[in-house]
């Protein structure tokens, strides 16, 4: 993955073995400025997060608990970032709740050096990509609601005022852009008035 800029990442290293914390070190010399933490909780975790805006964050452990995992969860809600995880010690159900709380590399017993930088590169990217994908099903959730308002409303001045279903919505467009609001706005403003005068 190419980067698109000059600029090195920034990488939040959570790990509290010295001795491994220098093996991502080294591994990302040149490629990332790294800034070291403890194992971190909850609202201090976001905390961290808040303040450094890494672009990425690397949590080394033996095994992951329920705590870190919950952590995780957190930071994936509030503040999402690309997550790599480096184990040493596997365990299927739990690396499978780590992806679902945000993970996007989760590594067993593969912490070397050389590994490092491909690893996060690649993390990065797959975040990216969900991000995306996440980003335009919001996106379509909210113009599939914005156009159910918007035919609730058509229809409703079809009915109250005798209009065709393109009058109804060229006298919708006409008021959105004569108060500067969305068409969305004006239907939203349409239902809520008719909605004081039903039974």
């Amino acid at each position: 993955m190419e980067r698109q800029t000059e600029t090195p990442l920034i990488v939040l290293l959570i790990d509290s073995k010295p001795e491994r914390a220098k093996i991502v070190e080294d591994g990302l010399r040149g490629a990332a400025v790294v800034r070291q933490a403890p194992a971190l909780h909850g609202a201090e975790l976001l905390a961290v997060v808040e303040r450094l805006q890494p672009d990425a964050i690397i949590i080394d452990c033996d095994s992951p608990d329920r705590d870190t995992i919950e952590n995780l969860q957190l930071v994936a809600r509030k503040n999402p970032k690309p997550i790599v995880m480096f184990v040493e010690n596997g365990d299927g159900a739990l690396a499978r709740e780590a992806v679902r709380a945000g993970v996007s590399a989760y590594i067993v017993d593969g912490l070397s050096e050389r590994r490092v930088l491909p690893v996060l590169e690649i993390a990065i990217e797959r975040f990216r990509m969900f991000d995306a994908l996440w980003k335009d099903l919001e996106r379509s959730k909210r113009d599939l609601e914005a156009r159910k308002v918007i035919e609730r409303a058509k229809g409703l001045l079809m009915q109250k005022r005798g209009l065709s279903e393109n009058d109804a919505y060229a006298a919708m467009r006409t008021m959105a852009m004569n108060q500067g609001k969305t068409i969305k706005d004006v239907a939203d403003n349409i239902l809520a008035v008719a909605s004081l005068f039903d039974d």
